[in-house]
């Protein structure tokens, strides 16, 4: 992608009015996504993203510039940029010599999406759409996409690292809508991988995707109101996982615990959950959505354990916040494309696999409410505090599933919730999605067991 004399020559440039550290960022973005609605193909979107970034440390703050332009003059101007940034001029630090690291590469790839026809696309979404459609005459509308992308990048540095990845990422989505005439109700299912065209013949089944997110919506549009007030939740797995990314996973990332913002600073060693609770993020997972060889600062992804045993082991830290916080980076650094700076993010967070029956956790939990599927929501890092709609849940009455329920929500803190979970299941599954912050849209998995709060707050009807 890029000759070592150029991007040795960029890091000088970069570092040539004072700055202690450079870093450049060359990414090469090929992206492919299909519209499935009203029972037809409705777009069809081809596009390429391709750019470099150069970023600067100068002590414990940094400078970012990005450009189009990736031949040597547009690099050497990149970095020009970036050390005119620089306020307290001196003597730069020194580019060491890159050297070729080799990138072992855990995600293997049966078929390239640009390998795949576009009617063989097409004819994925035609089968989720059908088989939303088949849930009953109350779906009244289906939305499908599907997209995929590959993504080659280099990064390199003035400490020496010259390293290449290649990033390959398919996603199939379902939005189904039930209606009664009076309201609606919606359904949804977007399973992804770190994979090709493949993903349809070894782990996805459109037909199961679209019946999924038809039978939600026909389910929540008869479904009676949900009760409020204080109860015990079982949260199933999958998509249940979304509380722990939420609610605590942000205030675990050192964006947020560098600066004080985070209702964990300070805290680890300490018990910050029931004992039962274990929570990882693992970059390294083969061919999962979340995943990657390397970080976005080219360091290796690690298995990460945040939380053992209820006891805070760890945060997730990126390259300039581990200068903040005096500990090592953890191979997180992460960002949507080059045109935005990395920051501590996550990758496959997942509360980890417990020893409790899942059929227990119902039966003994008297009157309550079971989540079987969650939804979006909002959370304060700095406070952990969060309110999270469900958008599959039933009530439970003397330990037994009464009936479907519709617009509850769970409401609470992070660090409170944490410590109200009694049960954890055996079994872990996980789900995907984009997650959002100050670096961008980056795709993430959140899972966990089945879990069981003793007690939180239910929003719902009173």
């Amino acid at each position: 992608m890029l000759d070592v004399k150029t991007a040795q020559d960029a890091l000088g440039a970069a570092l040539s009015t004072g700055g202690d550290f450079a870093e450049l960022f060359l990414e090469d973005r090929r992206n492919h996504s299909l519209m499935f609605r009203g029972n037809r193909v409705e777009t069809v979107l081809s596009g390429r993203l391709h750019g470099a970034g150069l970023r600067v440390f100068v002590g414990l703050n940094a400078i970012y510039t990005y450009t189009n332009a990736t031949d040597r003059e547009g690099l050497l101007r990149c970095g020009m940029h970036a050390a005119a940034a620089v306020r307290e001029r001196r003597a730069g630090a020194a580019s060491n010599p890159p050297l070729q690291t080799k990138i072992k590469n855990a995600h293997s790839i049966a078929i390239a999406p640009s390998a795949a026809e576009t009617k063989k696309k097409i004819e994925v979404l035609r089968m989720t759409n059908g088989a939303a459609r088949e849930v009953g005459a109350e779906i009244t509308q289906v939305i499908c996409l599907y997209r995929d992308s590959e993504q080659d990048v280099l990064i390199c540095n003035s400490d020496g690292l010259f390293a290449e990845d290649r990033r390959v990422y398919t996603r199939l989505v379902c939005q189904a809508v039930a209606s009664s005439g009076a309201e609606n109700q919606q359904g949804h299912e977007g399973p992804g991988a770190m994979m090709g065209y493949e993903l349809f013949t070894s782990r996805v089944n459109p037909h199961l995707v679209g019946r999924k997110a038809g039978e939600i919506a026909k389910t929540m549009l008869y479904a009676p109101k949900c009760p409020a007030g204080q109860m015990p939740v079982v949260i199933d797995n999958g998509f249940g996982g979304v509380i722990f990314h939420e609610a605590c996973g942000h205030s675990l990332e050192a964006t947020s615990v560098a600066f004080g913002l985070s209702e964990f600073c300070g805290k680890l060693g300490q018990h910050v959950a029931a004992p039962c609770v274990t929570a990882i993020d693992d970059g390294t997972m083969a061919n999962e959505w979340g995943s990657e060889n390397m970080d976005d600062e080219g360091a290796f992804t690690n298995r990460v354990v945040l939380i053992e045993n209820g006891v805070l082991k760890n945060y997730l830290v990126d390259k300039l916040n581990a200068k903040r916080m005096n500990m090592q980076p953890t191979g997180c650094g992460r960002r949507e494309s080059y045109a935005f700076a990395p920051t501590s993010r996550m990758h496959n967070t997942y509360i980890a696999p417990g020893g409790d029956d899942e059929r227990e956790m119902i039966a003994t939990m008297g009157n309550g409410l079971y989540a079987k599927r969650m939804g979006g929501g909002s959370v304060n890092p700095a406070t952990g505090e969060f309110n999270f709609a469900v958008e599959e849940g039933y009530l439970i009455r003397d330990g037994k599933i009464q009936s479907p329920v519709r617009g509850a929500s769970l409401i609470g803190k992070g660090a409170d919730i944490l410590k109200q979970i009694d049960r954890v299941g055996k079994n872990m599954t996980m789900a995907g999605g984009m997650c959002g912050s100050i670096s961008g849209n980056v795709p993430t998995n959140v899972g966990q067991p089945m879990i069981r709060v003793k007690s939180i707050t239910v929003g719902g009807c009173a």
